[in-house]
């Protein structure tokens, strides 16, 4: 599969308080990269991405063989990557070991960023900042400087992820961002305010709504990024969906305000289904 031909690089975005200039687009480790036995695939599509200029990827520990396949495709690459990863631990001990694990997977003395994965509830909340709790970690891991910056993420509870970015000091949080999310259980409305107020970097994902309506992906990427984050990661599964990701992103404009609008009637009476959202 040959690589597109850009007209135009990707853009970049300041994401927050980190400094780092982000490609709108980053590659995401779900997809083909969330796999097992799939090397010559997943090298492809890293040597894609990068080739076209993308320059955030991430991954995670719950995500199969996604780091291994990043750590062997950066080799002699790895400063052309703002890097990153995911650890679901909840207490100090488990974190630590996940990060120990994801650098030698990622085969990289530090991580630009470490997330706090998923994070659902209350009970989470108190969990990861508990003495003893995966925070402690995270902390410790960015004193050492293992970690560049930490983040959080989390797709189930918009007031969750407000409650830590206002209560803790996450330099990013990865978040859903699609006219879906927005009629039941708004990350936008509650998250984004919040992160401005201490510039924290918002990075969107389910940009596309899993995949689950037949809706134009270039219409549903400029509705993203027309909100106020940096960036979109998707994961991809094959180098033909990067390049269209990658076509779409080089491309990006701002939606007018009616656009916006009128999309997110049309997708009004489908949002709790679209985001398995319970009622």
């Amino acid at each position: 599969m040959e690589i597109a031909k850009l007209e135009k690089p990707i853009p970049k975005r300041r994401l927050g308080k980190t400094g780092a200039e982000v490609t709108i687009l980053g590659l995401g480790g779900e997809g083909v990269l969330r796999s097992y036995g799939r090397e010559k695939e997943a090298a492809a599509l890293i040597d894609a991405a990068l080739e076209l200029g993308v320059n955030y990827m991430e991954s995670a520990r719950a995500y199969s063989g996604s780091e291994n396949y990043i750590g062997d495709n950066l080799k002699g690459r790895r400063e052309k990557v703002f890097l990153a990863t995911k650890s679901h631990a909840r207490d100090k001990k488990g974190a630590a070991a996940h990060l120990e694990e994801s650098l030698k997977n990622l085969k990289t003395d530090y991580l630009d960023l470490w997330y706090v994965h998923d994070v659902r509830t209350q009970e989470d909340i108190e969990m990861i900042s508990a003495p003893g709790g995966a925070l402690d970690a995270f902390k410790d891991a960015k004193d050492k400087g293992l970690v560049k910056h930490i983040g959080v993420t989390g797709h189930e509870d918009p007031l969750i992820i407000k409650k830590c970015i206002e209560a803790f000091d996450f330099d990013v949080a990865l978040v859903p961002v699609n006219p879906a999310e927005t009629q039941y259980k708004c990350f936008l409305e509650e998250v984004t305010p919040a992160a401005g107020a201490k510039d924290v970097g918002v990075l969107g994902m389910k940009v596309y709504l899993r995949g689950r309506i037949d809706a134009p992906k270039k219409l549903l990427f400029n509705y993203a990024l027309t909100q106020p984050i940096a960036a979109a990661v998707i994961g991809c599964d094959s180098v033909e969906q990067l390049n269209e990701n990658a076509e779409i992103a080089s491309s990006f404009f701002t939606l007018r305000y009616k656009e916006v609008t009128r999309l997110n009637e049309i997708i009004s009476p489908y949002a709790r289904e679209l985001m398995y959202y319970k009622p």
